[in-house]
Formats: structure tokens, sequence, C-alpha cells
């Protein structure tokens, strides 16, 4: 453990402590002379020298030290490597695990916020490869580390996990609560086109309607008409160069697939679809909050024949709204991190509110102090 200053300069606040000091030599006893008639002729005597004493030294100290906290709190303390070197137990939910055998470790759950095994097993899709890196990013580097994992693990990652130590990897009977199967989401589109390219609209609408319900008609509609709210994916038929109200509306947060003679606002585009032969059909970059998309030939079937297949509503639903990626599984055997990978700086624990409460204490004892000598009572 060490203790280390994130704001050092605020130090030079300790030069306040000159001023109680300065307050405590300055300040006399009040005292009343008094004549009296038998000592009027007296030979004086020389003054004895005056010596520098401080009254009141435990209200003084109080002071003194009051303000060197508050100097201190200003440099802002902290206070490194005071993490938690208890073993720490992982299980994997679904694995099954004898509380009884960690009884001198930290066992949870390796799930969102890490909860005590005590909790319910937690449910549904869980990024495990993820969990386990930030699990070994916050512990200590000291902290030994044990996983309990079930043969099959859902949710990891392409590649093998590389952590920053060799931890405890176990292999426990038990299986995964199954993922959470979340259907893809459903696209409601409106159209705004030109004359020029009125022709397209059967196309599009056609494969809109494949998807969106019979009830809630295709919002289509000419170039003037108000755009719709950011929960529609706007197609946009018409050339040259976006209007600003649709360049905003796509960095607040919309998504706009646009004609190919229409000229995009500004970003790199990357292919988002491709025809049998690998040439993009649309691409796309991302603007803002949102996101434009652009036909790459004009919705024509001569110049674009994927048009007339009958997957092409799939397409281009899966265009406007991707499908979430399925949990990735693999065999735990497998899947064994491997040391040797990237060690973190532990996040320093902050004195500051620590060193409030102990000001806040000073200044209540310095306040019954002061009262006291203003009342004549001695410390």
């Amino acid at each position: 453990m060490g203790l280390s200053l994130l704001f050092p300069a605020a130090l030079a606040a300790l030069l306040a402590l000159l001023v109680p000091l300065a307050i405590h030599i300055a300040r006399k006893s009040e005292q009343l002379p008094t004549d009296f008639a038998a000592l009027r002729w007296l030979r004086s005597k020389p003054r004895p020298r005056s010596r520098l004493r401080f009254d009141e030294w435990p209200l003084l100290l109080l002071r003194l030290l009051l303000l060197a906290l508050v100097a201190l709190w200003l440099a802002q303390p902290v206070l490194s490597g005071a993490g938690d070197d208890t073993p720490y137990v992982a299980v994997v939910p679904g694995a099954q695990v004898d509380r009884a055998q960690f009884t001198d470790a930290r066992v949870h759950w390796l799930a969102l916020g890490f909860p005590l095994i005590e909790e319910p097993a937690p449910t549904g899709t869980l990024p495990v490869a993820s969990l386990i890196r930030q699990l070994d990013a916050d512990l200590p580097t000291g902290t030994p580390l044990t996983i309990l994992t079930p043969q099959v693990i859902d949710g990891a990652d392409a590649a093998r996990l590389h952590l920053s130590r060799k931890i405890d990897w176990r292999i426990v009977p038990g299986t995964m609560p199954s993922p959470t199967t979340t259907a893809p989401p459903t696209p409601t589109v409106a159209i705004r086109f030109d004359a020029a390219h009125r022709p397209a609209l059967r196309y599009l609408r056609a494969a809109a309607a494949s998807w969106q319900p019979a009830e809630r008609p295709i919002d289509s509609a000419p170039l003037d008409s108000p755009l719709p709210d950011r929960q529609h994916v706007l197609i946009w038929l018409a050339g040259g160069t976006l209007p600003d109200s649709v360049t905003d509306w796509i960095t607040q947060g919309g998504t706009a697939l646009i004609a190919s003679d229409a000229t995009p606002p500004n970003g790199t585009p990357a292919p988002h679809w491709r025809d049998a032969l690998g040439i993009p059909l649309v691409e796309g970059a991302p603007l803002g909050a949102g996101r434009w998309l652009r036909f790459t030939r004009p919705l024509r079937p001569a110049d674009m024949p994927v048009l007339l297949d009958g997957d092409f509503p799939a397409q281009l639903r899966h265009l406007l709204a991707p499908a979430l990626s399925p949990p990735a599984r693999v065999a735990a055997a497998d899947y064994a991190p491997l040391p040797g990978g990237r060690a973190y700086n532990q996040q320093p624990e902050p004195l500051r509110p620590w060193l409030a409460l102990l000001i806040v204490l000073l200044l209540i004892a310095e306040r019954w102090l002061a009262t006291r000598r203003s009342r004549g009572v001695s410390p």
C-alpha cells in the first residue's frame, strides 16, 4: 500500500497555518490597571522582558490540525494497493457449487454486477468472456481467482482468453441456462419520394408489406411531407444533396436508406449488402447517433436483379434491422484462459470521504472548546 496525492500543489494551502499562530501570538490577555495609593511613591522597577507564550494551546493545536487536514483534502490523497486479496471464486450460472468448500473465499456468480452466490442464479444470455476479462482487470494482482464452469459455455468470444494471472479453471457438473432467444426486430419504414423515383415504390412497398402488419399502412408520401419519428426507417428516394432536415434527422439517431443518385453525408462508407458476386448493393456509415445507407444502383430490375429475388424482402429487413448474433458455444475444456495477458493498474481508493468526516468532527470539537473559552471555563 502507498499513499499518493492527485493534486500535490494544493499543499500550498498549508501556509494558512500561519494565520492561527499569528492570532494567538497577537492576542493579549485583557488586563485593567488599578491604582493603589500606598504604592504611588514606590520606586518604579524596570519591567521584565516579555516572553513568547501561547494561551489556550489545546485550541491552537486543534485549529492547526484542522487547517492541515483541509489542505490535505484539497490535495486529493489516494491509497494504492489497498484492494481485498481474499481468494475470489466466480461461478458460471448453471455450474454446481458446494459453498462449504470455499469458506475462506468470496464466492460470486459470473454475471452482470457479480451478485453473491446466495442470490438466485442469473438467467438469460451472459457475456461470459467479457465478464471474465472484467473480473481479471478489477481484482488486485495477487488475488487468487477460481472459476467454476459447466462443460459447455454459452457466451464465448472467438479468441481464447489471455489473462494477467494464472487462474484455477474447474469444470464441474451442470448446464448453463438456455440463452434468451430474441426475435429479430421488425422495422417500420416511411418512404419519401419524388416523381423520378416513383417506379421504385412498388418493390419497396411489396418488401415492407411482407413484414409490416396489414393494419399498419406503409407511410409513403412526397418529399415535402413531414419526416417521421426516429422509430421509423426513412427511405429517401430522391437525387441530389440531402436536405439539412434529413441530415439532422439522421444525426439525432435516425436510420435512412437513400437512393443511389443521392449525395450521402460525410463519412467513409462500408459495404452492408453484397450480391452473389460480392459486389456491394448497399453501403453506409454512421452519422452522429444514427446511420445512413445508400443503394449503389438504381432500383430497376435491369440494374439490380435482386429486386426480383424471393429473398429480397428478408435481405432488406435484415439490412434495416440487423438480428442479434447468437452467443457462441464452446467446450469449457478448450476455453481455459491462458496467462500472459495485460495487467491493469488497480483503481486507488480515495481518502477524501474519510478526511471530510474527520474535518467535521474536528470542527465540532473546535466549536466546543471555543464555547468553553468564551464562558471562562478552563479546558
